[in-house]
């Protein structure tokens, strides 16, 4: 290609973000290059096209996309780079090349030591250097993953020691992890005091915090860090990469009996999902914090070996992790709001609509609370005129407060539910004792 006047070259620098390629001429080095290039061999650069990408991966390149676009709009014709592995290293982009050289659109492309023009002999060298260093890319994917099948085959785990242990670089460039003297005892505790002492995963975290325990990036240990701690086998000198598992050669931390115990603590019975409701959770704020109550259903054996239930109400401690307020159980809780029955408001449209419908199945209530007040709703003033309003008002909200009082001391917990949602009135819980906001 003598002429080089008629030909308009787009100067092309590409660097891999990637750590394969850090070997490779910096984007810097490569303009300074290829502009003594065409300065000595008198090319036309009329534009300047630089990335840090990798070209392993066809059509991710958003700058090399560029570079196409300006070749198919003709506002060059030729392209000066380093290599010709700077243009491609996958089948993809190279195609995308070789199909515009033989749609004439892509006159040129110079090298730093080579030349390829729309010639089946040159074009045929282009193919076989690109694919050469695909070649390349492929074989560099299967001995990395050979190398760390050895480190873990020599009981070193690929990657960044878990926290308690620290990576160190030999002398011969293998990475081992040791102990580190400082986190390691710490991390010992942790499993100690689940093991021994019964803690969970938040009080782990709150004595970790009170001891200022920090990591190695200067941060506070979060609770999900602690709780996959507890659950990493590699503590006992044991690891799992892949689908394998292999045996370190490095100092375990704790026992592998120490770490079984660990995991009996953190097991849960599995949460049963719409099987257990608390009524009276939405009713009630914490007290001290102001956050919101929750519930739990606890078992206790007695000496009789006979097994009790319990329901507990407590602060679900999320505004305040250490809110000191004490639980009340749901007896107490049930017992507390009865006698709150004459002050509280209620939806008296909803829980007549409830009352209505519950009249019909719950015989109880038929033969308890209805006989005396279904007469005076039926001799109401919308037949009679007997009552005034305000009359009428008192005995249709005396009558629900007796149903609502009913279902408080008998009703199934659906039934709560539902007539809780006509109660208006809002309680905070505080030293076990239930108070009208």
């Amino acid at each position: 290609m003598k002429d080089n006047t008629r030909l308009k070259y787009c100067l092309y620098a590409r660097k891999s973000s990637e750590s394969d390629e850090r070997q490779a001429m910096s984007i810097d080095g490569q303009l300074k290059e290829m502009q003594f290039l065409a300065k000595r061999e008198k090319l036309n650069i009329t534009e300047t096209i630089t990335e840090s990408h990798s070209a392993k991966e066809s059509g991710q390149r958003p700058e090399f996309n560029n570079l196409l676009l300006g070749v198919t709009e003709e506002r060059y014709n030729s392209i000066l780079t380093w290599a010709p592995d700077r243009l491609s290293r996958n089948a993809g982009d190279l195609g995308r090349i070789v199909d515009l050289m033989d749609q004439g659109k892509l006159t040129h492309i110079k090298t730093y030591s080579q030349s390829f023009t729309n010639n089946p002999n040159e074009k045929f060298l282009l193919m076989i250097l690109c694919s050469q260093a695909k070649l390349e890319n492929d074989n560099r994917g299967v001995n990395v993953k050979r190398g760390l099948r050895s480190k873990c085959e020599m009981g070193i785990r690929p990657g960044v020691a878990p926290i308690g242990y620290r990576n160190v670089l030999k002398v011969n460039r293998i990475s081992t992890v040791e102990l580190d003297p400082e986190r390691a005892p710490v991390i010992k505790q942790i499993f100690h005091k689940v093991a021994d002492l019964g803690f969970s995963g938040r009080m782990v975290k709150k004595w970790l915090d009170d001891i200022g325990f920090i990591t190695k990036s200067g941060c506070k240990m979060p609770l999900s860090k602690i709780y996959v701690a507890l659950q990493n086998s590699f503590y006992y000198g044991e690891f799992k990469y892949g689908d394998k598992w292999y045996i370190g050669t490095y100092e375990p931390l704790i026992t592998k009996a120490l770490f079984e115990r660990v995991q009996i603590q953190l097991q849960v019975a599995p949460r049963q999902w719409n099987k257990q409701l608390f009524p009276f959770k939405k009713i009630c704020i914490c007290g001290s914090c102001g956050g919101s109550v929750t519930a739990e259903l606890k078992y206790r054996r007695t000496k009789a070996n006979i097994i009790n239930s319990h329901i507990y109400y407590h602060c679900n401690r999320i505004k305040k992790y250490d809110c000191p307020e004490p639980y009340i159980t749901e007896q107490e809780l049930i017992k507390q709001l009865i006698g709150y029955l004459p002050k509280i408001k209620l939806n008296t449209s909803y829980l007549m609509q409830e009352f209505e419908i519950e009249v019909k199945r719950l015989q109880h209530l038929k033969a308890t609370v209805v006989s005396e007040y279904i007469p005076r709703v039926e001799i109401t003033p919308h037949n009679t005129g007997d009552q005034n309003p305000r009359e009428y008002n008192e005995t249709h909200t005396d009558m629900l407060k007796e149903y609502l009082l009913h279902v408080l001391q008998f009703g199934t917990p659906e039934e709560r539910i539902k007539i809780l949602k006509g109660v208006t009135s809002k309680f905070s819980l505080r030293d076990r004792q239930l108070m009208l906001i």
